[in-house]
């Protein structure tokens, strides 16, 4: 668990329990809403409203490194809307409870993308949060991309301009460094990648 998870406890909104338990992977794929939902845990949670233009300006910006590094290369990247479907112990993606969509996820096992998403952890997470998602981002998504063996997780804040970065080792996460605007960033996973942090947050963003 994060240790500074009370810092943001102040935009963290009333949700459910957390316990597993409720929807599976087989009842996402039966919904008929007017909006977009994850599973975390078998619990439901309602997508927010279209990201805004700083979110989807740090999103463009990082998705083109990536893609323009990965050129040529096994792994693949995708960016939200993106089905990944993470697997308990034991039993078929059917009955799995956690369907969620990352900002950005990389994979390098072809064999877990198929056309419905990626079926298993994908090699790296990249979450670009806000105030309606930092709970879920934070807590939520760090406890089951740790369980389910996401080896990297970055978790991107635009109003600090602050990216952090989290390695699986002995599966549990380890934040191995805090990036900040002024900084050049290099994913462990993909160490000759640099990402200009200047580029990627451009201007200070107004709330």
């Amino acid at each position: 668990m994060l240790k500074h998870k009370e810092e943001f406890k102040d935009n963290i909104a009333s949700e459910p329990d957390f316990s597993y338990g409720g929807y599976t992977y087989a009842d996402y794929l039966k919904f008929d809403m007017d909006y977009m939902v994850e599973v975390i845990r078998g619990k439901l949670f309602k997508m927010s409203p279209a990201p805004g233009s700083t979110h989807q300006e740090i999103l463009g910006k990082l998705h083109v490194d990536i893609a323009v590094f990965l050129a040529g290369k096994d792994c693949k990247v995708f960016l939200a809307p993106y089905d990944v479907i993470l697997p308990v112990k034991k039993i078929g993606y059917s009955k799995s409870q956690t369907v969620v969509q990352p900002d950005i996820c990389v994979i390098c096992d072809k064999s877990k993308i198929r056309e419905k998403g990626c079926f298993g952890p994908p090699d790296w997470i990249i979450e670009i949060i806000s105030p309606h998602t930092t709970k879920k981002d934070l807590q939520l998504k760090y406890d089951v991309y740790e369980e389910a063996g996401v080896k990297e997780y970055w978790v991107v804040m635009p109003k600090s301009q602050v990216v952090e970065i989290y390695v699986l080792e002995n599966n549990r996460y380890r934040r191995v460094v805090a990036f900040t605007q002024e900084d050049t960033a290099s994913p462990v996973t993909f160490p000759d990648l640099r990402i200009t942090l200047a580029e990627v947050f451009g201007e200070k963003p107004e709330y």
